[in-house]
């Protein structure tokens, strides 16, 4: 591209010059050779006057005395009657540039100058304006070089922009260039890398966070099917594959809840529901992982609460409340629910050194951790709870105290 663009502009200059440079050499040679005529002319009219002066004075007319009135390189042929003819000068040879002119007392005078000094001027003026086509020439490639570099080096860099795009790496270059079309396409580049970068980080977050809270219910979904394997009781079996069959659900709606809030965690599909229920269904499931460790979990609290919320995304930010007091706590684990204003709170608290000092509201951060875990958890279940409108709150750091806090289902209003 470089290459036609120089090309381009030295082929316009070109034609210019061509154009106007003839156009130049014809005006300037008929200007000289016009000039040239006029001058010799002009002589002639000056040296018939003196002449004219000098018979009319009585004055000798003699070639010395007529000479200083002529210019160099030109012949004068002066004719008076009854006198002999004065020649002034060398006649030139060749041919010649001629003016007669003739006086009141009839003398004549001829003047002449030989065309091969306007010849010689001519060329000298065809070598200035040469001259001047060759550096103007020289400009145009040293303009045409600069203006190729500067069109296309952005093109390149643009290019490679894209390419960076195209081989997955989203950061924008936030370059421009000066040229409004180039800086267009730049500002279009930046955008769609900004698009990709933040689909990609919502691609790793979704990935990140799917593997994270889809680890434990898997193990302990694993390990009832394990227990359907080596048991005969159908009774066993059943019970077993109900509750397995329970989990499933409860995971397919947290993924479609993980995926929905990757897309717009804005989106909700709250209902109102038994919040006993999800409650208890989650201290029955974590009730053999704690009896294992030799710890408790128990509930208490009003009963009888129902909740606006996503049930499966409720009971997942109580699944990572719970395992987090079982991987990171101590002593009995606690999950008490009360009613404050409007809102449904479920409060999950143990025995356990708590949250550190200086993570505070920091432990809902995504990769902050106290105990070198991923620190994906808390942050996961906070944008559960939101999107559904509720909150999870770090009420107290020793011993920890964290609550859920759901709006209430509206109760209906008593009639007469």
């Amino acid at each position: 591209m470089r290459r036609r663009l120089i090309n381009s502009t030295l082929a316009v200059v070109l034609v210019v010059i061509a154009v106007f440079g003839v156009s130049l050499v014809i005006v300037e040679t008929r200007t000289i050779q016009s000039g040239a005529q006029e001058s010799v002319a002009s002589e002639a009219v000056r040296l018939v006057g003196i002449v004219e002066s000098r018979l009319g004075s009585g004055e000798k007319l003699t070639p010395e005395i007529l000479s200083e009135q002529i210019t160099a390189k030109r012949y004068a042929e002066i004719g008076v009657p009854g006198r002999p003819r004065i020649e002034i000068g060398s006649r030139p040879a060749g041919d010649v540039i001629e003016s007669t002119q003739h006086g009141d007392r009839g003398e004549t005078v001829t003047v002449q100058e030989p065309r091969s000094t306007v010849s010689a001027e001519i060329g000298r003026t065809l070598l200035v304006i040469l001259a001047v086509a060759i550096l103007a020439i020289l400009a145009a490639v040293v303009l045409a070089v600069r203006q190729a570099r500067r069109l296309t080096a952005p093109l390149t860099d643009l290019a490679e922009t894209a390419e960076r795009l195209g081989s997955g790496d989203p950061r924008p270059r936030h370059r421009r260039y000066g040229v409004q079309e180039l800086d267009r396409v730049a500002d279009v580049l930046d955008a769609s890398a900004e698009r990709i970068a933040r689909m990609l980080t919502a691609e790793r977050r979704l990935a990140a966070d799917a593997s994270h809270q889809l680890r434990t219910p898997l193990t302990a979904l694993s390990m009832r099917l394990e227990e359907i394997t080596v048991t005969d009781d159908p009774d066993t079996v059943k019970e077993e594959a109900t509750i397995a069959l329970g989990q499933v659900e409860r995971l397919t709606d947290v993924v479609q809840r993980l995926l929905t809030n990757s897309r717009d965690p804005r989106s909700g599909s709250a209902v109102a529901f038994d919040l006993d229920e999800v409650v208890k269904q989650q201290v029955e499931e974590w009730r053999p992982a704690y009896r294992s460790a030799g710890r408790a979990i128990v509930r208490s609290g009003k009963k009888g609460l129902r909740a606006v919320g996503t049930p499966g995304a409720v009971a997942q930010v109580l699944a990572t409340l719970i395992e987090n007091s079982l991987m990171h706590g101590d002593g009995t684990v606690a999950l008490r629910t009360r009613v404050t204003g409007n809102q449904a709170v479920v409060e999950v608290t143990d025995a356990g050194r708590g949250v550190p000092p200086d993570l505070g509201s920091r432990v809902f951060e995504r990769t902050v951790s106290g105990r070198n875990s991923t620190g994906l958890g808390l942050a996961v279940a906070r944008d559960l709870a939101e999107a559904d409108g509720g909150r999870l709150e770090l009420l107290q750091q020793h011993p920890p105290v964290f609550a859920l806090f759901l709006a209430r289902e509206a109760e209906p209003s008593s009639g007469e």
